[in-house]
């Protein structure tokens, strides 16, 4: 009689060969679908859009309804931009996570602040950087004032309006204190509504006064959780490797690219290449404008 602990294991076969060149999805081993959100987001211009729910929605359905998925992995790298944008791509995570019932993981990269904070709050768990930018839940307006500029060169300003407060905020004319006025209470109405959505998301995690948390300020990654803005340090594969085994998938769901895509111009989030609508002088400006405009908002966190 032979030993069954003794006996040789059997020879990998032809089947067993195939089956280990197939996804992780579909040899049955656990997966968990990567998708990585990267800019600025909303609109920084028509030729340069950034994150917008449009833009990610496909992408986020194609992770949630993967094949033996066991969580979804969001990689996060943003330093914030349109509230509504924000709040958007973050209700579509929360709706996804509880129609597919799987758990977010969200893995901040360089900066997840304002808006990319706010996104980040989608996820049931946190993980950052030592050396990661996370917070800064505030809200920032900004503008130039060039009447006096425009008076040096010589240019005469013609405004025609139909409401009393249509040209608020106009930069070619003198600040309006009543506009600042009104203008700061839409930034607080804002803010009351970031500072619920995070309160909500993290519950009994945060541990700093509200004066502390929620003044637009931003730390560092062992800082963020130690207010618990964050769970813990931690990188995507370091992580999902010690919770899903070591053979876990982690496929990456990447935006759609095509032909037609190319053509217009449009530039996926996170991706790279795009081509000027148009071209020429005025397809250059608007690239030089918005090349500007995403640098001063990264700027503001030291990247």
């Amino acid at each position: 009689m032979v030993d069954n602990l003794t006996q040789p294991a059997a020879a990998e076969g032809p089947l067993d060969r195939l089956k280990a060149l197939l996804p992780a999805r579909l040899r049955g081993a656990p997966v968990v679908p990567v998708v990585r959100l990267s800019g600025v987001i909303g609109a920084v211009t028509p030729l340069r859009p950034g994150l917008t729910l449009a833009g990610v929605a496909k992408m986020l359905e194609r992770a949630f309804s993967m094949r033996n998925a066991k969580a979804v992995a969001l990689v996060i790298n943003s330093p914030g931009g349109s509230p509504v944008q924000s709040r958007q791509i973050y209700l579509r995570i929360r709706q996804l996570a509880a129609e597919k019932k799987l758990p977010v993981l969200v893995f901040v990269e360089d900066v997840a602040a304002s808006g990319g904070y706010m996104i980040a709050c989608a996820g049931d768990e946190i993980f950052c950087d030592p050396s990661s930018i996370v917070g800064s839940i505030g809200v920032v307006g900004g503008s130039f004032g060039l009447q006096d500029l425009i008076k040096k060169i010589g240019i005469e300003r013609r405004l025609y309006t139909a409401g009393e407060h249509k040209a608020m905020l106009d930069p070619f004319l003198p600040e309006n204190p009543d506009d600042v006025a009104r203008l700061k209470k839409i930034q607080r109405e804002i803010h009351a509504l970031f500072i619920s959505l995070v309160k909500e998301s993290r519950t009994t995690k945060l541990k700093g006064a509200d004066d502390v948390l929620f003044t637009g300020e931003y730390w560092a990654g062992d800082t963020a959780v130690s207010l618990g803005l964050a769970d813990a340090i931690g990188d995507l594969r370091s992580v999902l490797r010690a919770r899903f085994g070591d053979k876990v998938g982690m496929p990456v769901v990447a935006p759609a690219a095509g032909l037609l895509s190319g053509l217009l111009g449009r530039r996926s989030p996170g991706g790279a290449g795009s081509v000027a609508l148009g071209g020429g002088w005025a397809g250059l400006a608007e690239e030089l404008i918005s090349a500007a405009e995403t640098r001063a908002i990264w700027a503001r966190f030291g990247f």
